[in-house]
């Protein structure tokens, strides 16, 4: 058994998410794929993959080998580009993913025009809002807006975002201006849910606990309009429904035109950084860390123009 081979063929069973899908993208037979992987399974003494007749799904065992598997196959792909591109151009397939609303308005048009300078790179861009495992679904790198705290990923900062409570001047006309984030209770408040579920909207105390830290007024906001994605809570906003706590880049236009209002800036939280992360511990493949440094410098110019911030 060739295990450089069986190395490829289980990352891209796990890429694509099905033998038949991995035995497409390998332009092997599907018995092929079937049979390296259960060779693979054999020699490693262990079960990679949980599979039934639906679905595959990592097994512990199969979590960290796949880590492995992955360094080792960036490895041998930096050695390539080393040697068949002398001149440092980056060359290959790159997976980048990054939150739908953002990825459309700020992170397509540094994908965009890094293509039009690297004419053998190719990249397969993810916008989902939910959080993706890099590891697990074979992405490269990942724009967060998030404090990532203690995460094992590498990050590279970009600039920082700010949470903003924002309604419709009409609106504002007709219910009154909200003072302090306890008056928020007397005001229609538009819902929106991620994935992850509903979530509190917070604030900054004007007093601090007992330790000294600054305290942080967490609300529940109640209103007749929900929506489970924030395109159409903005949309909501806009037309005078209620107040709406979004990030600043996805108001940013309207409140620009005067169609939306920032309300209680005194009291918001500190900004949310944003960071460009990959989970690539040692050797960092040449297209992956020139794209990095592209989207940096794009990212950070695009950030520090905001005018909400």
């Amino acid at each position: 058994m060739d295990k450089f081979q069986a190395m490829q063929v289980f990352a891209t069973i796990v890429d694509q998410g099905s033998l038949t899908a991995a035995a497409q993208t390998l332009g092997k037979s599907l018995p092929t794929v079937v049979r390296t992987l259960a060779d693979l399974e054999k020699a490693l003494d262990a079960r990679l993959l949980s599979r039934t007749t639906r679905s595959l799904a990592l097994t512990e065992e199969g979590r960290g080998y796949l880590e492995h598997c992955r360094r080792i196959l960036a490895h041998v792909d930096e050695a390539e580009a080393e040697l068949s591109d002398r001149h440092g151009e980056a060359a290959g397939h790159l997976t980048v993913t990054a939150p739908v609303l953002f990825g459309q308005m700020h992170v397509v048009p540094g994908v965009s025009s890094f293509l039009l300078r690297y004419r053998q790179a190719r990249v397969e861009l993810l916008l989902l809002d939910r959080v993706v495992n890099l590891v697990d679904e074979g992405v490269d790198l990942a724009v967060r807006i998030a404090h990532l705290g203690d995460s094992s990923m590498i990050a590279r900062p970009v600039g920082h975002i700010r949470r903003v409570l924002c309604a419709s001047p009409d609106y504002l006309a007709q219910a009154g201006t909200p003072a302090s984030p306890g008056d928020l209770a007397h005001f229609e408040c538009i819902r929106w849910r991620t994935q992850g579920g509903g979530s509190l909207w917070s604030f900054r105390g004007t007093e601090s606990d007992e330790r000294g830290r600054e305290r942080v007024i967490n609300l529940l906001p109640r209103g007749r309009f929900a929506s489970n994605h924030v395109a159409g809570a903005i949309n909501a906003c806009a037309a005078g429904l209620g107040l709406g706590s979004f990030l600043s880049y996805q108001v940013e236009s309207l409140v620009a035109q005067g169609k939306l209002v920032v309300l209680l800036a005194d009291y918001e939280l500190p900004p949310i950084p944003v960071s460009i992360t990959h989970c690539y511990t040692r050797l960092v493949p040449r297209r992956v860390r020139t794209l990095i440094d592209w989207l940096t410098d794009d990212l950070q110019q695009r950030l520090a123009a905001q005018t909400l911030t």
